[in-house]
């Protein structure tokens, strides 16, 4: 079946799209919708020297010190071609294989155009050459990267579709994987002029819709139960390069309407759903919006980003918990190790910049600012480029970064993307108005007008920046000025003229600028900073500290800290009601650092700007207390500090459910198993007939406990037996005995389980008309300790 399915694709994609071609020269589409703001090209902005120039550098050395050829690994494979170098490790050994080349063509794209230098155009250019050999070699018009494509696309294609949150009939997210390929090879198309890549999109694509030909969209949904990227954007983007409606109707195809419908209706479904599984949806939907006008799209996406921009997100503009959405303005809870994925802010700046050009509304351009400096500039190390996977805003925790070689993992792929494309929304235009939308240091070429702007400044840390003018003859132009919403004012020169500013307070907002500019014309305009907090949704006596548009963190000491377990580990604050600006002073010489004086508690501490906060343990969100108030909970956090610190040490393993990494971490297989969260923590559930089962280290020849955390107020029908390797060691009910708290079972495994063992496979499965769990936790500890305890 598979091998006569290929056969036929090889005759459309080649034969029927080589005739196509003849027929009919490409035509691009241009946008069909107005638009109050345009994005300059990325090749007419040059940055200068600030932490987001540093930041690119590093970036670039690392893209340098990769090579394509191994990236390139998985697609010789499935070409049937000798690899011509060894696969990376990490994802790159995974079923998720290839995702990587196409953040690096898209990371090499946007560096060519960033810099100029021409080693990253040679790169790219070098892929799509091996992609082009990949592609005749198999003959179909396929190329990817991924383990058995072959047989996961012939069963798709008959209407053999298993799919569930990251797996479609045994592959993990092909289809994700694969808009990874698409964006990289369109990126390499627009920003390096390689026709090339357009042809390799095509006949993919071309691949892709012969694959699909025959399922209903009752089958394309379930295909779509499976995340995929923003796979719709991708046939939006090759509609627009070569007019053909077969590709618009592709991206129509791929529209998940569990989301979507719901979305475009103004209703908030994201709660327990996988967030970045939908933000690059959303941005295929802005594209696709601006090709055709459908007015749909834009309600859909212009309300997801409000959602997930003002009720989902934290105070460093990222958002999710453990990869997931939780309930709308509900944060306090969630504050886990994994906080703020960078994907998910990758493509919420994508949407940004999508709706800012529709309605060039200044709050957009706020929002961009805050997450690309307290979230994307903060993931990347500043010794040496490497990424976060999350930047996690657990209180006491740290960052942790990828490994060159043997990472790989979704974030590290947009962190290459993330730092070579700072310039990507500083400048705006339209007709004789320029946007400034943000301030750091950069050279604009504005070609059409024969203007350039240099912008001079000490952003971040400095309110302060200066615009130089050199004009070809004199122009009359409108420059804007964006004022964030975190600024109670504003001052503005002009040639050292002061200019009158009207700043609406609390609100984000444009200053205007029209004159007649000429060669040497000066903008001297400053914000000023000031400390302020900002509380949790729904705790206001928890806040972040921010300082103009920088977050502050508290550094806790070094990452090994041998009491970072302790609860009392964070201070917190019992400030008495006094402003923030008297228990919050300066540091001496040293730029934007403050001190707490007197109002932590059990010590003070010292913040200072997150994105410069590494290798160190901190908090960004505080508990404010008054004195009676921290009176009662100093004695809650001793016992709660000696609990815990006492569990960790006679920990063996911890598996956390519904959380994707640690899942696939402990192997997990499932079946007729959901995922969500509750107060902040992630559960899996098995219905009637299913199961769960989980790989755990074990000691070999030790007894251990297994404890399984549930929520103590679930009741119903929830009678589940826990198996170790096979053998039941504890049958389960629950009934809500235990309400509004969290509760482990304790289930003694025998020495004789584990005999020569240092693993076990723990399965959890519920009796016949019941369900297992929800489960929130799976930990195998040391029974012998714990006896001690």
């Amino acid at each position: 079946m598979f091998r006569s399915f290929f056969a036929s694709v090889a005759i459309v994609s080649v034969s029927s799209a080589a005739v196509f071609a003849a027929e009919k020269a490409d035509k691009p589409v241009s946008p069909v919708v107005s638009f109050k703001a345009e994005s300059f090209d990325l090749k007419d902005v040059r940055l200068l020297d600030s932490p987001f120039k540093k930041a690119m550098d590093l970036d670039t050395a690392y893209l340098l010190k990769l090579d394509p050829k191994r990236l390139l690994y998985g697609f010789y494979k499935n070409a049937g071609i000798k690899p011509k170098g060894e696969s990376y490790g990490g994802w790159e050994k995974e079923t998720i294989a290839g995702h990587s080349l196409g953040h690096y063509l898209s990371a090499c794209a946007m560096a060519y155009a960033a810099t100029g230098d021409v080693r990253f155009k040679e790169r790219t250019e070098l892929i799509v050459k091996e992609l082009t050999e990949c592609q005749d070699a198999l003959g179909t018009g396929f190329v990817g990267g991924m383990p058995e494509a072959k047989r996961v696309f012939d069963e798709v294609s008959a209407g053999n579709i298993r799919s569930q949150g990251f797996d479609l009939n045994g592959s993990w997210v092909p289809f994700y994987n694969l808009h990874k390929l698409f964006a990289g090879l369109d990126d390499t198309y627009r920003l390096c002029g390689v026709e090339q890549a357009l042809t390799v999109q095509k006949r993919l694509a071309d691949f892709i819709e012969k694959a699909l030909s025959k399922l209903d969209d009752a089958q394309m949904q379930k295909v779509m139960a499976c995340e995929h990227g923003g796979i719709n954007e991708s046939f939006a983007n090759l509609y627009a390069a070569t007019g053909d409606e077969r590709y618009l109707a592709l991206s129509r195809k791929f529209h998940h309407k569990d989301m979507l419908v719901p979305l475009a209706a103004g209703k908030d479904v994201l709660p327990r759903r996988h967030a970045n599984t939908q933000v690059p949806k959303l941005v295929g939907l802005a594209a696709r919006y601006e090709l055709t006008g459908d007015k749909t799209d834009r309600a859909a996406a212009e309300f997801f980003w409000d959602r997930v921009a003002h009720h989902h997100s934290y105070v460093i503009g990222g958002n999710s918990d453990g990869e997931y959405f939780g309930d709308p303005d509900n944060l306090d809870h969630r504050l886990g190790e994994n906080t703020c994925e960078v994907c998910n802010t990758n493509n919420m700046l994508k949407l940004t910049k999508h709706l800012f050009t529709w309605d060039a509304d200044p709050a957009a351009a706020d929002f961009y600012e805050r997450a690309v400096l307290n979230h994307i500039l903060a993931s990347q190390n500043p010794k040496n480029g490497m990424m976060c996977y999350y930047v996690t805003l657990k209180p006491g925790s740290h960052k942790n970064y990828s490994d060159e070689f043997n990472s790989f993992w979704c974030c590290v792929g947009t962190g290459m993307e993330n730092h070579v494309k700072y310039g990507d929304f500083i400048y705006f235009h339209k007709d004789d108005t320029l946007f400034v939308t943000q301030y750091i240091p950069s050279v604009l070429t504005w070609k059409e007008k024969g203007v350039t702007l240099r912008m001079e400044g000490g952003y971040p840390e400095s309110g302060a920046t200066t615009l130089l003018f050199a004009c070809e003859k004199p122009t009359m132009l409108t420059v804007k000025l964006r004022v964030p919403a975190w600024a109670k004012g504003a001052s503005l020169k002009v040639n050292g003229e002061k200019e009158p500013v009207k700043v609406e307070a609390g609100k984000s907002q444009f200053v205007e600028v029209k004159r007649e500019w000429k060669s040497g014309d000066k903008i001297e305009f400053e914000l000023p900073y000031e400390l302020r907090t900002e509380s949790m949704p729904d705790n206001a006596n928890r806040a972040a500290v921010l300082y103009g548009p920088m977050v502050l963190a508290g550094e806790l000491g070094a990452e090994d800290a041998p009491n970072a377990k302790d609860a009392m580990f964070v201070p917190v604050f019992v400030t008495e009601g006094k402003p923030l600006a008297e228990w919050l002073k300066p540091v001496a010489d040293m730029s934007d650092t403050f001190r707490s004086t007197g109002a932590g508690r059990p010590r003070d501490v010292t913040l200072y700007p997150f994105y410069r906060m590494h290798e160190k343990r901190y908090s960004v969100y505080w508990n404010m207390f008054t004195p009676e108030q921290w009176a009662k909970k100093e004695v809650e956090y001793k016992a709660e500090s000696e609990r815990q610190k006492k569990l960790e040490e006679m920990t063996v393993d911890f598996a956390q459910p519904g959380q994707m990494q640690s899942e696939r971490d402990h192997n997990v297989k499932s079946e007729k198993s959901y995922v969500g969260d509750n107060s902040g923590r992630h559960w899996r559930d098995a219905r009637d007939g299913g199961f769960m089962s989980f790989e755990m280290k074990a000691v070999p020849d030790a007894k251990m406990n297994l404890h399984c955390t549930y929520w103590g107020g679930d009741t119903g029908n929830r009678t589940f037996d826990i198996l170790a390797d096979g053998v039941k060691v504890g049958t389960q009910v629950l009934k809500a005995e235990h309400p509004d708290k969290f509760f482990d079972g304790v289930y003694p495994l025998p020495a004789e389980l584990t005999k020569g063992k240092t693993k076990i496979t723990v399965r959890i499965q519920p009796a016949k008309g019941s369900m297992a769990g929800g489960v929130f936790g799976i930990r195998v500890v040391r029974a012998e300790e714990e006896t001690k305890k």
